[in-house]
């Protein structure tokens, strides 16, 4: 079974460039797989980064998402005290 993800981010307006950049870099190798597992999407002020992962894998890369924010936190304006820098929902992805 694969899960999907999707993680909405809020970069401080002066800071969209950069966190763009630095999340482009860090899903490079994800993104240009065959076929790409990591997708992100910009819509207005948002960044949001789409992930289709084995559930096998999903913990360890969470994990190392989870290690890769904490040196981006201070990019990101919080959404609340509760979610803070993300707003993430991941599912079972369904497939024919």
């Amino acid at each position: 079974m694969k899960k999907l993800s999707i993680i909405r981010f809020k970069p401080k307006p002066e800071c969209f460039d950069e966190f763009l950049k630095n999340i482009l870099a860090n899903s490079h190798e994800t993104r240009t797989a065959n076929p790409p597992t990591h997708y992100i999407m910009t819509h207005g002020d948002e960044i949001y980064g789409v992930a289709i992962r084995d559930v096998d894998a999903l913990q360890e890369s969470a994990s190392k998402g989870v290690e890769w924010l904490d040196t981006q936190r201070h990019l990101l304006q919080e959404w609340n005290d509760v979610d803070r820098h993300t707003l993430p929902v991941t599912g079972d992805l369904v497939e024919d």
